[in-house]
């Protein structure tokens, strides 16, 4: 949202006002007078700002002000709070902050002041420990804020290297109303207006900003106008199933806006140098997290918003679906897995679609008896044999009126409602639909009980599907409390947490699994999320990359997207080369629309060298073996808050330039680069950062800070091991599925590079540690 016409012109559809100097500075506790901590643990300074320059007492009336609040957080965090009019209601729905728990010590937490030569009247200086401090301009000066990061320079006697991460400037902090008030007393009934609180972040010089959410655009976002709004769009488009009010920043800093209601953000789009956020309301409230690295800034994130939830081992194996309009029953998942098993590729997970339902009864958990009769036992056929190991279905909070469960959810008050105590409905995706409303607590054990009874059935897993569409206007929730413009995004927060605690209470903390859609901040603790629905093209496999890469900057651990695309049916070399970034994404799942995606029916059987059916039996038999590396690194990230793969590149080589623009390629785990390859003729392409690496393949040894091109058979794909790496590799083939116990059945250890000191962590199919592994 532009709120200017270029540099100079206000835009004519706004009254703007900023932040123009800095009148009082109110600390709490007051400042220290030495170097020792405060007493306080979280210091904070309050800083009233005037909208014009105050020359004279008379200057004092008739303007606006803006507090401004910066608070230290904890060690490497701070938060900033601008309010206009502070008697607004703070209506929720609120993000869960600090779920594992806030920490306690602040260490160096304190305010210090700079008096200019005894005077009084230098800058003020909020020390949140970690590295991170604000500094604010002197009472009465021009407003200015800068935010200010320190590192040790690295051992040996090195100074402390210090340097501005960002900062507010002039006219960078302010409000605007829409449409522009022709006089001040129109404020007096803004029912006809909009007031917005923005912010103006200054970006450095070849500063490049990711993340936000699921992004299918280009990765570096300067340039761009973001719009935080969960939306079923497709993967083509601005819009995003998962939007997240959290960046990162190759500067070594991210910025969390607190806030579930839509976040507009122009990236270097309105004005070039400057990040400017904007939400619809009175208050405004961002936590800047330092690191100085990347991998340190998303930990704090997770701090702040919530560590990843565990997937279990089981879950890194093959999931196979029905795909969604495709006709089938169980004589047709039958014949999938039995020929799949036949063809030594083990499906780990088989998942039912939507049309596991009735048509025009979705969702009422009754399983459609045209086509599935006894689904329990026909579940317990399918594991009984060894044909799957687990079983998931498709769900969603939605219920299509045509079902008697629609009348009965209504008269219970579990839908939401209008305004008038009409049930909201629309025949957008299902005939006469309803939400179910979970701010009713009754609504909620309803939904519950619903699962426990799938669970019943033998189902281990549920497909959270949709909840992105969620209405805002006329609208009134179960809790009065909470606000329609808020509930949008977060209804991703309540619809997975729901189902994620039911599996939890069925299955254990850690056997709990997810296939959702949506998300906002704070999902990422209800494992695992999907890239939503892609065109089976090369475009859209780069659009996944990319959006993978930008969910992971959010703390999401595990991720993967619809092998071989959802939409229309894929060319086999597209399937294929899909299939070799799908087994090296955390999770992997064939699924389509209107056509199924068993290998065989893609290039219709055939026999010739690298069919798909052997290149899915060798990349799924790769991925296994890879499990001991992979499952101990989805252990660390889950513990750090980082993405497991795909993992961008920039985590692990944040000081060099290029890999902030490597949108093509990704880590698996911190030792494994790999790309997928995009051209029919095999080629593909890939940056290498500065060091030795390691082609997977051949063992050759490649030196980084290039690019390497080469042609790629669809067995193969560049893979990369960076150098002092100790891989530990398992069993392609054997009992026991994905959960195997590569601890007890042996496998094999490869050496990279490696020096005295390397190590490879071990642990077993829960992820606990049972030994490491070093060169010495």
């Amino acid at each position: 949202m532009k709120f200017r016409d270029g540099m100079w012109l206000p835009s004519p559809t706004h009254t703007i006002s900023y932040a123009e100097e800095i009148h009082t500075i109110t600390p709490s506790p007051p400042p220290s007078t030495s170097s020792s901590s405060s007493s306080s643990n979280t210091p904070s300074l309050t800083l009233l700002c005037p909208t014009r320059k105050i020359l004279s007492r008379g200057n004092t009336l008739n303007l606006a002000t803006l507090s401004i609040t910066l608070t230290a957080v904890f060690p490497g965090v701070i938060s900033l709070e601008a309010t206009h009019f502070s008697g607004a209601q703070r209506r929720g729905p609120d993000f869960d902050l600090f779920p594992h728990g806030k920490p306690e010590a602040m260490g160096e937490a304190r305010i210090e002041k700079d008096d200019e030569e005894g005077g009084g009247g230098g800058e003020t200086r909020l020390v949140a420990g970690g590295g991170l401090s604000a500094v604010v301009g002197r009472v009465g000066g021009d407003f200015g804020i800068s935010f200010v990061g320190s590192s040790d320079g690295g051992g040996g006697g090195e100074k402390t290297k210090t340097k501005t991460l960002t900062s507010l400037q002039s006219r960078s902090v302010g409000f605007a109303y829409t449409p522009a008030l022709t006089t001040p007393k129109q404020v007096a009934d803004l029912t006809g207006h909009r007031h917005y609180m923005f912010t103006q972040t200054e970006l450095g010089v070849g500063e490049s900003i990711h993340g936000l959410g699921e992004r299918f655009g280009a990765w570096n976002k300067v340039g761009q106008h973001i719009s935080l709004w969960n939306e079923d769009g497709g993967t083509s488009s601005e819009q995003a199933y998962k939007n997240v009010s959290f960046y990162l920043s190759s500067r070594g800093y991210g910025v969390f806006v607190d806030t579930p209601d839509r976040v507009d953000l122009e990236i270097g789009s309105e004005r070039c140098s400057r990040l400017q956020t904007a939400v619809e309301g009175q208050r405004l409230k961002w936590y800047v997290i330092y690191g100085p690295t990347p991998k340190e800034v998303l930990t704090r994130y997770a701090v702040l918003t919530g560590k990843p939830g565990m997937t279990p081992a089981w879950s890194y194996g093959l999931w196979l679906s029905t795909s969604f309009t495709t006709e089938y029953d169980e004589q047709t998942v039958r014949y999938f897995v039995s020929t799949m098993k036949e063809q030594r590729i083990p499906v780990e997970v088989f998942h039912f679609d939507c049309f596991w339902l009735r048509a025009f009864h979705w969702t009422d958990f009754v399983w459609d008896p045209a086509f599935f009769p006894d689904p329990r036992a026909q579940i317990e056929r399918l594991k009984g044999e060894g044909l799957v190991n687990k079983v998931s279905v498709w769900t969603n909070p939605y219920v299509g009126q045509a079902s008697p469960v629609f009348a009965y959810a209504a008269e219970k008050g579990y839908l939401l409602k209008k305004t008038d105590g009409d049930v909201w409905q629309w025949d957008l995706w299902q005939t006469g639909m309803g939400i179910v409303d979970f701010t009713n607590p009754e609504a909620r054990e309803w939904f519950k009980g619903c699962l426990r009874g799938l669970f019943e059935t033998g189902v281990d897993s549920i497909k959270t599907d949709f909840g992105e569409r969620i209405p805002t206007k006329g609208v009134r929730w179960f809790d009065a409390n909470v606000d329609p413009g808020r509930m949008h995004n977060y209804y991703a927060f309540i619809y997975n947490k729901l189902v994620y605690e039911a599996l939890q209470e069925r299955y254990g903390e850690n056997e709990a699994v997810l296939f959702a859609r949506t998300a906002c901040a704070g999902t990422q603790r209800f494992p695992l999320q999907w890239g939503g629905d892609c065109e089976s093209t090369p475009a859209a496999l780069a659009e996944s990359v990319r959006g993978g890469l930008s969910l992971g900057l959010a703390s999401f651990a595990s991720w993967t997207s619809d092998i071989g695309g959802f939409e229309g049916k894929p060319q086999p070399w597209i399937y294929k080369r899909w299939v070799a970034f799908g087994l090296l994404c955390s999770h992997s799942r064939l699924h389509g629309s209107n056509s199924y995606r068993v290998p065989w029916l893609v290039d219709d059987s055939s026999t010739e060298p690298d069919n798909c059916t052997d290149v899915l039996r060798h990349w799924v038999q790769f991925k296994r073996r890879l499990m001991p590396y992979l499952f101990a690194q989805a252990t660390e990230s889950v513990e750090k808050g980082w993405p497991t793969s795909t993992r961008a590149v920039a985590l692990e080589f944040p000081d060099d330039p290029t890999a902030w623009y490597c949108d093509r390629e990704f880590m698996v785990g911190s030792s494994i680069l790999a790309a997928p390859v995009f051209e029919e003729d095999g080629t593909g392409e890939v940056y290498l950062p500065p060091g030795r690496w390691f082609n997977y393949w051949s063992g050759e040894e490649v030196q980084g800070e290039r690019w390497v091109r080469a042609n790629y058979g669809f067995c193969e794909t560049p893979l990369f091991v960076r150098e002092n790496t100790i891989l530990v590799l398992g069993q392609a083939e054997g009992e026991g599925g994905f959960g195997y116990d590569w601890l007890k059945t042996g496998g094999t250890v490869r050496l990279y590079g490696v020096q005295a000191g390397a190590k490879a962590v071990l642990v077993d199919t829960k992820g606990a540690e049972q030994g490491v592994l070093e060169v010495i």
